[in-house]
């Protein structure tokens, strides 16, 4: 059965949807089964991944109107994806009144766990109703972090949602890890904050560092992930050793 993990981060602009993306990729090129959930109404995952996010049906379809997920999965080179578009955000308004709601993603991808070796959520930057879903269908929550103060001020934000989920939906939630993401080593600030998160989430940060890299930034604007559209860059090479190093990661952290 495929491990569901949830990309989070209540903070915007932290690398959170390129590193869902280019993760995925990276796992998919190794011979992995992987479907990617876009969860965030804006479908940036959608299209970091090749798909039109105006064609066929979503994940909006799926939580909304009962169809089935498998239905709304496109095929890429990249991975499977379950895409998300605008009709997305009146998702959290119509699941209000419905049964269950913080677990409708949860019995949506039930069906289709043992089709992958794993699951990707792209969630929102923020802490509403389609994260908390997000967060009660997973089995781990891995979390992007940009090395900077507000990033830090968002990840305690997290934490508490966290903590809510697992006490109230999903009691076997975990952290997967924490990925530093554009990452800049000559700056002072962003090695003091490293070594900050590093002592909080003792060996649950990743070594991989995800650097500062144009190749990365541009990649989404051709609708491909990194390692499709520039290969050789310092930025394929950092996703593709950390698809590596969460092959061997084994050590989650409690919540």
């Amino acid at each position: 059965m495929g491990r569901i993990v949830c990309f989070a981060n209540q903070k915007g602009g932290v690398g959170k949807t390129t590193t869902c993306v280019n993760l995925c990729a990276a796992i998919h090129d190794k011979h992995r089964a992987v479907l990617l959930v876009d969860a965030d109404p804006q479908g940036n995952a959608t299209t970091g991944m090749g798909v039109d996010k105006r064609a066929g049906q979503s994940l909006y379809d799926v939580l909304i109107r009962d169809v089935p997920a498998e239905k709304a999965i496109v095929k890429t080179r990249y991975g499977d994806v379950l895409p998300s578009n605008l009709n997305l955000s009146g998702a959290t308004v119509e699941l209000v009144d419905a049964p269950n709601r913080e677990q409708v993603l949860r019995r949506a991808l039930e069906p289709i766990r043992d089709r992958y070796d794993y699951i990707f959520v792209d969630c929102p930057p923020s802490l509403g109703l389609l994260t908390l879903n997000a967060l009660a269908a997973a089995d781990t929550v891995l979390i992007p972090m940009q090395c900077e103060f507000y990033a830090m001020e968002g990840l305690t934000d997290l934490l508490t949602s966290m903590r809510l989920t697992k006490r109230r939906y999903n009691p076997s939630l975990r952290i997967e890890g924490i990925v530093l993401t554009m990452y800049d080593k000559r700056l002072s600030f962003a090695n003091q904050v490293a070594s900050e998160i590093e002592r909080y989430f003792k060996g649950g940060v990743y070594s991989t560092v995800i650097p500062r890299n144009v190749r990365i930034a541009e990649a989404p604007s051709h609708g491909k992930p990194v390692l499709a559209y520039s290969r050789l860059s310092r930025g394929a090479d950092a996703y593709d050793r950390l698809a590596i190093e969460f092959f061997r990661h084994d050590h989650t952290i409690e919540v």
